[in-house]
């Protein structure tokens, strides 16, 4: 897929142990129609021609690409939740959360802009409609190696858990209805 590609800043643990663990995404409809994978076709994450999601609104919340001007609200968010992150499916080793400046979270954000905007994986936050606070983060990234075309995470803070397998749930669908992808590993919610 991606010569040399060791995973995201926050991911890179996450999506070897995604892949080994094959936690293979089904849609939450029971007969799910999976479209097929353009992704062995190109040496690219995403066909060139591919027009990312620019965001993604529900009721209760709204995706758009992180970016270094989320810095202050990203990072209130999550060192205000890590527990509650670390239990969530997809964060088993403990690498991430961790204790994290400020400036080193920029720079995280910055590697993530960067990723999006040269197609290399997709990070978006994730604001309240109404007040735009970040309440949680969802990543979509390469699977360096394995059988599925892609891994992804999310995370919301503690004080929003509630909407934790709502996001799942809307994030499973969009990557199936929009995205390119066969096969995308996501750890399921309960």
């Amino acid at each position: 897929m991606n010569g040399g590609y060791s995973g995201p800043p926050r991911l890179g643990v996450y999506s070897r142990a995604l892949a080994q663990a094959r936690l293979a995404y089904r849609s939450p409809d029971p007969t799910p129609v999976v479209p097929a994978s353009t992704i062995g076709c190109v040496p690219e994450f995403v066909p060139p021609d591919f027009e990312v999601p620019l965001g993604l609104e529900t009721s209760e919340f709204v995706l758009e690409p992180l970016g270094p001007e989320h810095n202050d609200q990203d990072y209130d968010a999550w060192t205000s939740s890590m527990e509650h992150i670390a239990a969530t499916p997809g964060y088993p080793d403990g690498s991430w959360p961790r204790e994290m400046t400020r400036d080193e979270n920029r720079a995280d954000l910055v590697r993530h802009a960067d990723d999006f905007r040269n197609r290399k994986g997709f990070t978006y936050t994730v604001l309240d409609p109404a007040s735009r606070d970040v309440i949680g983060c969802v990543y979509i990234y390469p699977v360096p190696h394995g059988d599925s075309d892609a891994c992804a995470l999310s995370w919301v803070r503690e004080s929003r858990a509630h909407l934790d397998v709502p996001l799942w749930r809307a994030v499973a669908e969009w990557l199936s209805s929009d995205w390119p992808f066969g096969s995308v590993d996501y750890p399921p919610r309960a």
